[in-house]
């Protein structure tokens, strides 16, 4: 069965920060999506399993109330359980048919492909619903070394699911990524370590187009 077409597939997909205090996290991330946040990850590397599965959660019924999609880092079993929209894998996440059999046809299920356009579409023909690229440019969320290029983006038009540009991305140069066929701009820091996050929000915004809302 072929996975529905992701919801609200344009706009700022917001990543999470390794934030290991809840009740902060929640606080961090509650006026940004009624700033303007199509997606929201929830993404953890430091946090243990307990942990992930109470901020998931926290976030998830956070994220219903703001009619935001709420997808979750690695770990396709957890978004099931927590009730999240879907989840996003990376190469060694698991098996992407094995996450679309258990979130089901209607889930938001993310691949990134990193700088390869096969890894795209091998991820599509497994039932990802959309594809990430990147590093697009430098970045200190981790250990970059494979870095993406706008044709990227361009050729993977033909692959028809949303295409999903991260890494380093700031308002200034997230606009040419949105031409070059971006429909997501994912972004980490570029709006949690602003000096105003919802600020920053709305001039991700501006790269698509819209206005500060």
């Amino acid at each position: 069965m072929n996975p529905a077409p992701p919801p609200a597939a344009r706009g700022l997909y917001l990543i999470t920060p390794d934030e290991p205090d809840t009740a902060r996290l929640l606080a961090r991330v509650e006026p940004l999506l009624g700033a303007g946040v199509a997606w929201l990850q929830y993404r953890n590397k430091a946090a243990g399993p307990a942990l992930k599965r109470a901020q998931a959660g926290a976030l998830q019924t956070l994220c219903a109330r703001a009619g935001v999609p709420l997808l979750v880092n690695d770990d396709a079993a957890l978004a099931a359980e927590v009730g999240a929209a879907g989840a996003h894998l990376g190469e060694d996440d698991g098996a992407l048919a094995a996450a679309r059999a258990l979130l089901g046809p209607d889930a938001i299920l993310g691949a990134s492909c990193y700088d390869s356009l096969q890894l795209a579409r091998d991820a599509v023909a497994a039932g990802a619903s959309y594809v990430a690229f990147g590093a697009f440019f430098p970045t200190t969320t981790k250990v970059v070394t494979r870095r993406a290029t706008p044709d990227l983006l361009r050729q993977a038009a033909e692959l028809g699911v949303p295409r999903v540009a991260i890494g380093g991305i700031t308002p200034c140069n997230g606009r040419a990524l949105v031409e070059a066929g971006a429909d997501l701009l994912a972004v980490i820091g570029g709006v949690f370590d602003a000096p105003d996050p919802v600020a920053a929000v709305r001039a991700y915004q501006r790269c698509f187009g819209a206005g500060a809302g």
